[in-house]
């Protein structure tokens, strides 16, 4: 065995020698560059049988939030809400959330989001690519649903079949709408009608949702006894609309019809502790609903999707 010691003058300059070090260390540190905010594309958990990714298909922020929602209620009861829920006033963020259901036969995309870019940068994130998708469901015509379903590339989903309700379909047709009439009217003959109970495969079931527009659907999944709503855009805002279903939502064709499909949805959700995906809850995108005085308060789902 060597042994190996150090002279007294060795030991100071060793010692001498560690500011140094440390200082030049934490230059190296300081210089990293910063990255800038940055969120996962997707989100995955099993259901029974099924496989369920949420996709981040895009994200942005929006000022004056109480231009979009509370439209009924005082500036002063919005702020107060706000606070109370430690979130701004003068400005919101809202999530773009398509949601991908591996049924073990099929693959189901629900939503295809505002462009087909983002859709396809999400979904590639996720190990899917747009060849793979056996049918598309559209919850509903807004422009942020429908918007990846063609592009300049033409047909973004060409393989697959679609799946739309019945009465949203009709409510758009005579619209003269530019959105619909460039990116789903040219898919009509693809298309299957579905009404409120109707099935789009084993285990996914069309729900009237209807308000938000005039056919607005949401989706019960049940695999092998278990159950999860994707909800859509029956409540667009975890506090504003989801915890006070009663207050105004600029974006609801019939205000008063939106706000019961929100109580009865919620009602139900709550009773049943079924989770739901929300199309612009906060990223992931899913969770639980409880009842709170007159109204509900959303649980975002921490570990309990990971364990089957």
């Amino acid at each position: 065995m060597t042994r190996t010691s150090l002279t007294r003058r060795q030991a100071l300059m060793a010692g001498a020698a560690l500011p140094l070090a440390a200082a030049t260390a934490g230059t190296a540190r300081a210089a990293a560059p910063m990255l800038g905010a940055a969120m996962p594309q997707f989100n995955r958990f099993q259901l029974g049988g099924f496989e369920v990714t949420t996709l981040l298909a895009g994200t942005r922020t929006v000022e004056e939030p109480q231009k979009i929602f509370g439209l009924n209620v005082e500036p002063d009861r919005f702020a107060e809400v706000s606070a109370a829920n430690m979130i701004p006033t003068d400005k919101a963020q809202f999530f773009f959330t398509p949601t991908v259901v591996n049924t073990g036969a099929e693959l189901i995309l629900f939503d295809a989001g505002l462009s087909p870019e983002g859709t396809t940068a999400a979904l590639a994130a996720a190990g899917y690519a747009p060849d793979q998708i056996d049918k598309v469901v559209i919850t509903h015509m807004h422009g942020d649903h429908v918007g990846g379903l063609s592009g300049e590339a033409g047909e973004t989903f060409a393989g697959a079949a679609y799946y739309t309700g019945a009465a949203e379909f009709d409510a758009w047709d005579m619209s003269g709408n530019e959105t619909f009439e460039a990116k789903m009217r040219p898919l009509a003959e693809k298309t299957t009608f579905v009404e409120d109970g109707g099935t789009v495969a084993s285990g996914v079931t069309a729900m009237a949702a209807f308000g938000h527009t005039p056919g607005h659907m949401a989706y019960m999944l049940e695999s092998e006894g278990k159950a999860l709503v994707i909800g859509a855009d029956f409540a667009n805002h975890y506090v504003w609309s989801l915890a006070h279903p009663d207050w105004e939502v600029l974006y609801d064709r019939d205000k008063a019809a939106a706000a019961a499909t929100r109580r009865r949805m919620l009602d139900m959700m709550a009773a049943d502790k079924i989770p739901f995906i929300g199309y612009h809850m906060p990223f992931p995108g899913y969770g639980f609903v409880e009842t709170r005085g007159e109204g509900f308060h959303y649980v975002p789902a921490s570990y309990q999707m990971m364990l089957g």
